[in-house]
């Protein structure tokens, strides 16, 4: 079984590291950190460093592709038309397409939910309803079919076991939770919105804006937007090019 997780500049590093701890687990799969080309990733954090080890081009039909989020460059990777198009083309051969985080929006940009519920972190969830998502804001995790989101960040272990439970047993689902030693029991409840007080949200509002607000994020917002409409409009002049060839 292929597993291709999506790497990319300012991603967020436990969006993509968690599940990969936990999908490694998943007897005689591959797992690939794919990229337009291979090569280091500088993560959210500009410390961490990643590696992309396949291109997008060497990696066509993976079973199983994981889109991460950011905190930093989402709406740049959401107006990227070779990250688009890659999951537009393998999107229909996969027996799983999931997201971690704000990942969804990248494959809402993409139009693979659009018309369907979804979920992603609180912070990008207005934005869904931008791409024709129905936004989910109490679920960690929302499955549709093959379309799996998860919620923001720490959700992405969660995701990652329900799919080795989809993929292979939930047996070896529960042997990989105790492998890692995944028993979480933190020591505040603020883990979501409906818990956290009303000084804490705003605090972590005012940090994820001060953090996700750049000028190139603000251009390459309405540049995904203007992206995928663009999209919807060339497939539905090819579709009734091909009506009018019938």
């Amino acid at each position: 079984m292929l597993i291709a997780i999506v790497v990319y500049p300012g991603m967020t590093a436990l969006d993509a590291l968690g599940p990969f701890e936990v999908l490694r687990g998943i007897p005689d799969s591959e797992i690939r950190f794919v990229w337009k080309e291979p090569g280091p990733i500088v993560t959210d954090s500009g410390v961490l460093v990643l590696g992309a080890t396949h291109s997008f081009d060497e990696t066509p039909r993976p079973d199983v592709v994981l889109v991460p989020g950011s905190g930093v460059s989402t709406a740049t990777h959401m107006a990227d038309r070779q990250v688009l198009d890659w999951l537009r083309k393998v999107h229909p051969t996969t027996h799983l397409t999931v997201s971690v985080c704000s990942g969804a929006l990248i494959l809402a940009a993409a139009g693979l939910l659009e018309g369907k519920p979804a979920t992603t972190h609180w912070a990008a969830m207005p934005l869904l309803s931008q791409f024709g998502v129905e936004a989910r804001p109490n679920d960690r995790i929302v499955r549709v079919g093959k379309l799996w989101t998860a919620a923001g960040v720490s959700a992405g272990i969660d995701l990652a076991l329900a799919m080795v439970a989809e993929l292979d047993s939930e047996e070896t689902a529960r042997v990989v939770q105790l492998m890692i030693e995944y028993d979480p029991h933190p020591p505040f409840d603020s883990g979501h919105m409906t818990k956290a007080s009303a000084p804490v949200r705003q605090r972590a509002q005012r940090e994820m804006m001060r953090v996700s607000i750049n000028p190139g994020e603000l251009v390459a917002l309405p540049k995904a937007l203007m992206t995928r409409w663009l999209h919807v409009l060339r497939t539905k002049v090819r579709g009734e090019r091909a009506l009018s060839k019938a």
